[in-house]
């Protein structure tokens, strides 16, 4: 990313390291309407044998740009496009479309060889090419500057989409460009600054991905009304890239880490990478936990309001490695060392049972339990990490949250996720080669 405060996450699972995923998925159906889109897919879970076979199977129905965009899609998102293409029908077009169109966004801002002279306009006007069926961006050196050479292609499937997911998507992506353009040369100074940072590069996606899901009526208006959890899906994501990637970034020369926060325990950021501020280190790190787990609730709260199973699965999914890499992540020197992962078993795990409200609960309440039993008598944060993760438990054992979903899951979807977990599991072997610098919008 560009610039000292530069990181983007995007969709909660579009949504950049986190859509994205720069990330980051119950009951009653409601038909997707006919028609806002040139070309329709068949519904996946219910016209297809394996569930999960989701557009690779109707990719003859599609015009050559719509399966273009999907190709870009899987090039760009590591982990979470199978996950995008498991959304249910003309909702996986729009968010397809989304995932790319913040993707372009992102490369821009992550390109630091764009004087910021340029960089700036471009970021601020993004969201106007959508429109321009001729623009495109050939001066770009990023890895995925693709999406930027053929933004034509991507532009065109804007267009075919239905106008409210297009005001949506250009919506976002104008706030978002004003957002980014804002932190090009702003450090990332106080805890506010944290918070409005994370808003702009993730906050946002997940306020997008909320007014899109109600868009598709798979979902209700309520979700794409309430800002303020929306806000905190995205915040909770990028908040634990931001906390995991601390060495990633330092080597990259780039500063994510609140100042307020760390200037607590050391006189420059770069100092907590070093042996003999390990006590300080661990003490800033989980400050900066603590401050992430206040968004949990919020999520609890959000994944409990979703009817649509592939929506829940699309949003529950990163939440639930977020929670399992902040475990991994508190009180480790390893942070500090080189980089902290939930192991790729773990990973698929995690992917399989996230399909209802109660296996989330659990899996919150587990990894809950975990940074608990790790709080440390002598840590600073020590009653403001007691405090939320008591919060955290309260509400993570409500059975509000559980009534408010079936509880029975159609077998169906249990085979859909084995699939998506075998899907994901490619993903992630894939991947397991690769430099750190090429997260997605997701996550790793």
């Amino acid at each position: 990313m560009a610039g000292v405060g530069a990181k983007s996450a995007a969709p909660f699972s579009v949504i950049k390291r986190s859509l994205s995923l720069r990330s980051v998925l119950s009951g009653g159906w409601r038909s997707a309407q006919e028609g806002r889109l040139v070309t329709r897919s068949p519904h996946p879970l219910r016209t297809h044998r394996h569930p999960a076979y989701v557009c690779f199977s109707c990719q003859d129905s599609m015009s050559e740009t719509l399966r273009t965009c999907y190709a870009y899609l899987n090039q760009t998102s590591r982990s979470f496009a199978a996950v995008i293409q498991a959304l249910d029908g003309e909702l996986r077009h729009a968010v397809c479309i989304f995932y790319l169109v913040l993707r372009a966004l992102d490369t821009v801002e992550d390109d630091m060889s764009i004087p910021l002279e340029k960089k700036v306009p471009l970021l601020q006007d993004f969201h106007t090419f959508l429109y321009q069926p001729e623009w495109s961006f050939s001066e770009s050196r990023e890895k995925d500057r693709q999406v930027l050479e053929d933004f034509p292609t991507i532009s065109v499937e804007f267009r075919n989409l239905g106008q409210e997911y297009r005001d949506v998507i250009s919506d976002i992506c104008h706030r978002m460009g004003v957002g980014m353009a804002e932190f090009l040369e702003k450090k990332v100074s106080s805890m506010k600054d944290w918070d409005k940072y994370c808003h702009y590069v993730a906050g946002l996606v997940g306020v997008g991905l909320s007014r899109l899901f109600s868009a598709s009526q798979l979902e209700d208006t309520e979700v794409g009304r309430d800002t303020e959890l929306a806000n905190s899906m995205g915040l909770f994501l990028q908040k634990t890239n931001i906390i995991r990637d601390y060495l990633e970034d330092q080597q990259d020369g780039r500063a994510f880490w609140p100042q307020e926060a760390w200037s607590q325990f050391a006189s420059r950021l770069e100092d907590l990478a070093h042996p003999q501020h390990l006590s300080s280190a661990l003490s800033c790190l989980n400050l900066l936990v603590t401050d992430a787990l206040h968004h949990v609730p919020d999520v609890i709260t959000y994944l409990s309001r979703l009817r649509n199973q592939s929506v829940f699965n699309f949003c529950a999914i990163p939440q639930v490695m977020a929670i399992a890499t902040l475990s991994a992540c508190y009180n480790n020197p390893q942070v500090f060392q080189g980089v902290v992962k939930i192991r790729k078993g773990q990973a698929v795990t995690l992917m399989m049972q996230a399909t209802n409200m109660g296996a989330v609960q659990s899996i919150i309440a587990q990894y809950s339990q975990e940074i608990l039993q790790k709080v440390s008598a002598m840590d600073p944060s020590r009653e403001k990490t007691l405090h939320i993760l008591s919060l955290i438990r309260e509400k993570s054992l409500s059975p509000a949250a559980l009534s408010s979903r079936a509880h029975h899951i159609s077998p169906v979807y249990v085979s859909a996720a084995m699939l998506l977990a075998a899907l994901s599991w490619q993903y992630l072997n894939a991947t397991a080669g690769q430099p750190p610098g090429g997260a997605d919008m997701q996550g790793h």
